[in-house]
């Protein structure tokens, strides 16, 4: 289901771009919507559904059929490097540029709202409601101009990751609504700066507060950071996927089953082979504290990923962790401001393991989960293209081809 943004009837109905961005998060893989947009209204696509339909074309004799599908591939080939290198018209080419330009803009101002010097008066008489009304004019003027250059740009490894900014700011579309800021149908923003001087500057500074990695503004700007790291079209951007990155991701996915299995709590037998009422501790210990260390390993080394797939499932563990922070806690598990984890032994080893059993069972699965698909895209689907591939078949970061749950 797609994101429904309604301002009246006023204006074209741009929702069909949204169609696969979810304020649940649950279409997070399929980010790069735009570079489709783009192959459709740049011609890449009629041009290569002909040339596709044209091999099953055949002549009489078997020279001219064979002549014919020689032809028909040498075209497929042609555009599909065509698609991969793009030869832009000059209005791309401005619109590659305005994103560049304008995604670096954008994360300026995020900066200044997420500083904690534009929510205070300042020595030269400007008050902390005008610079918070300056601020957000800012923000909302640089978020349009990058989200208007991205539907026109080729740059699919930077809008992958405006996408997942756009899906961001709809599933926040609420709390920017009280401060004044509306989305339009095309999916810029508007603000209403009268409304916004009535509103508490408290809760701007929280929706976009540097202190939570899980707030608005912290998600949007690692967003911009990511899109400014990656250049090229997303055939040509950098993923990630070396064999240390991979292996991050297997063994968290390993140490959170062996969390969530049965076995490893079972009880401790004495010298007559007797079951005790006593946990095998320093053992699971050792299985949390393989947990904390691959899953830190597994964010350094995937975090910069250009892959959607695999932001998109960072960003669910994250939202997994959060969730679950006073729990974790308890058990001496911390989460500093960046999403790294730290244990705790002594406050671990002294916790009830039959409590630590019941919740990685379903803390523990469910991240076993998203680690498998961060592994896949990051081994399986890392080079690939999106759009339609030489063959005809179309292939999408976040397709179903991969059965796994999330």
């Amino acid at each position: 289901m797609g994101i429904n943004i309604d301002v009246g009837n006023k204006g074209p109905d741009y929702s069909y771009l949204f169609q696969n961005l979810s304020a649940s998060g649950g279409s997070l893989g399929n980010l790069n919507f735009l570079s489709d947009y783009a192959s459709i209204k740049n011609g890449s696509y009629g041009k290569l559904m002909k040339a596709y339909y044209g091999m099953g074309q055949s002549t009489s004799t078997g020279t001219a059929s064979t002549g014919k599908r020689s032809s028909s591939k040498n075209i497929l080939e042609k555009l599909e490097e065509e698609k991969r290198h793009p030869k832009v018209s000059k209005e791309v080419q401005k619109a590659n540029t305005n994103l560049s330009a304008g995604l670096s803009g954008l994360s300026s101002s995020v900066s200044a709202l997420r500083n904690e010097n534009t929510y205070t008066d300042s020595e030269d008489g400007q008050s902390a409601a005008d610079k918070v009304v300056s601020a957000m004019k800012a923000y909302v003027t640089n978020y349009n101009n990058v989200v208007s250059a991205a539907k026109d740009s080729t740059l699919t490894g930077k809008t992958a990751y405006v996408a997942n900014m756009m899906s961001s700011t709809a599933a926040n579309s609420d709390k920017l609504s009280e401060l004044g800021v509306t989305i339009k149908a095309d999916g810029t923003l508007m603000l209403d700066e009268g409304k916004l001087k009535d509103a508490d500057i408290s809760r701007v500074q929280d929706l976009f507060s540097g202190d939570n990695i899980l707030s608005y503004g912290s998600v949007v700007s690692s967003r911009l950071q990511f899109a400014g790291s990656v250049s090229g079209t997303g055939s040509t951007d950098k993923t990630g996927t070396d064999d240390k990155t991979s292996s991050g991701a297997s063994s968290l996915k390993a140490d959170s089953q062996t969390l969530a299995s049965d076995e490893l709590y079972q009880k401790v037998k004495d010298k007559d082979g007797s079951e005790t009422d006593e946990y095998d501790i320093r053992k699971i210990f050792a299985a949390a504290k393989s947990f904390v260390s691959n899953y830190n390993k597994m964010f350094d080394k995937a975090e910069s990923s250009a892959n959607s797939g695999v932001v998109a499932n960072l960003s669910y563990i994250r939202e997994k962790t959060a969730r679950n922070e006073n729990a974790l806690k308890s058990f001496g598990i911390s989460v500093d401001g960046k999403g790294r984890m730290k244990i705790d032994e002594d406050t671990f080893k002294k916790s009830d393991m039959s409590r630590v059993q019941e919740f990685f069972k379903d803390y523990g699965s469910s991240i076993a989960a998203n680690a498998s698909l961060v592994e896949y895209y990051l081994t399986t689907q890392a080079n690939a293209a999106n759009g339609y591939t030489a063959g005809g078949t179309y292939q999408v970061q976040g397709s179903s081809r991969y059965t796994g749950t999330v």
